[in-house]
């Protein structure tokens, strides 16, 4: 005879071994959570309401440190795209994955050593390895011996620039240019200051993703196509120097 025992259809329809909470209330862990919500309602004045706020205010918090800020406009630099009083969105993660600000972006930079003790809000023209020269015989910008049309977001009026340079610009710099020429001060105008006025890729604090306020004039901004087809620098840079 078998002397094992062989399970039942009962048997096997037994609920397996242990303890069960068929109470309906919570177990150790939403309890010290709820007690934890609990004496922090009774801690502060204002009770839920207040803890509300304050879980509100350190999101807004992390948000602002990490993710996104809001920047005001502080001059007419940038017209006709971005006006005084404009806030703007500035995305802090846009270039924290290893790419880089492309040209034509709108950038929010520290100028602390190179322009001045402020954040400043400029057009990057020129990246590392470029050679940007103005102007050519037309006028125009010439980025890497390729001509810019940059008519689509220049301040209605102004020339690229009044003042001729040709740098290349150092690996690991911006040339940066504000959209109202006449009215911007930028690298143009920090050539012979330290760092030649070009910024450092690490002194930019985030891309300008769109106007938020005022309300009837928010917008998302583009990267212009204006750009678009300036050859890499490592082979227009030598085709510049020998033109």
């Amino acid at each position: 005879m078998d002397a094992e025992a062989q399970p039942t259809e009962r048997d096997r329809s037994l609920p397996p071994a242990g303890p069960e909470n068929t109470s309906g209330t919570a177990g150790p862990e939403g309890r010290s959570r709820s007690a934890l919500v609990s004496r922090l309602t009774r801690w502060l004045p204002g009770g839920r309401i207040t803890l509300t706020l304050l879980l509100c205010l350190l999101f807004l918090l992390a948000l602002n440190t990490f993710v996104a800020r809001p920047f005001q406009i502080p001059s007419g630099s940038m017209e006709h795209g971005l006006r005084v009083g404009d806030r703007v969105l500035v995305n802090k993660l846009a270039y924290r994955f290893g790419a880089g600000p492309h040209r034509g972006d709108v950038v929010v930079f520290d100028g602390t050593g190179y322009f001045g003790d402020a954040d400043y809000v400029k057009r990057v023209v020129g990246v590392g390895g470029d050679h940007v020269v103005c102007c050519d015989g037309e006028g125009r910008l010439r980025v890497n011996g390729r001509s810019v049309d940059e008519s689509g977001f220049l301040f209605p009026g102004d020339t690229p620039s009044t003042v001729s340079f040709d740098v290349v610009v150092p690996d690991g710099r911006l040339f940066v240019l504000g959209d109202h020429r006449s009215d911007s001060s930028d690298s143009r105008d920090h050539l012979g200051s330290p760092g030649g006025g070009m910024i450092p890729v690490d002194s930019v604090i985030g891309r300008v993703d769109g106007i938020v306020w005022p309300f009837g004039r928010a917008t998302r901004l583009h990267r212009p196509d204006a750009y678009a087809r300036v050859p890499a620098p490592a082979t227009s840079v030598a085709e510049g120097t020998h033109g």
